[in-house]
């Protein structure tokens, strides 16, 4: 059985934007889920080192909602849990005026 919280909406002032971010966040044992008002902006371009090994899988960088306002999250190489696993990269949904964070996670 999975429980979830939820909390009322917060607004975040954010001198960056004149209207202020409404943020949501609910959340259960391992998962958190982020949906905020405003766009997340273009990812940015990761440089990709060397792949340690051959095992390695590359984790594209993505943004992230942390401290009231988007962070970016780089890019990196990460063995995965067993070899049958297949990563599902994280990402932002449109939803209304709104934008849902999914957390990445193995499969």
């Amino acid at each position: 059985m999975v429980t979830t919280t939820t909390t009322s909406p917060t607004v975040v002032a954010n001198p960056q934007y004149a209207a202020p971010a409404y943020v949501t966040t609910t959340s259960a044992p391992t998962v958190s889920t982020v949906v905020v008002t405003q766009a997340p902006p273009v990812p940015q371009v990761d440089t990709v080192i060397a792949q340690p090994s051959p095992n390695d899988v590359w984790l594209a960088g993505y943004w992230t909602w942390r401290d009231s306002q988007y962070e970016w999250m780089a890019g990196h190489w990460e063995l995965p849990p067993s070899q049958s696993s297949v990563w599902t990269a994280p990402r932002w949904e449109q939803e209304g005026n709104a934008y849902r964070f999914h957390e990445g996670y193995w499969n």
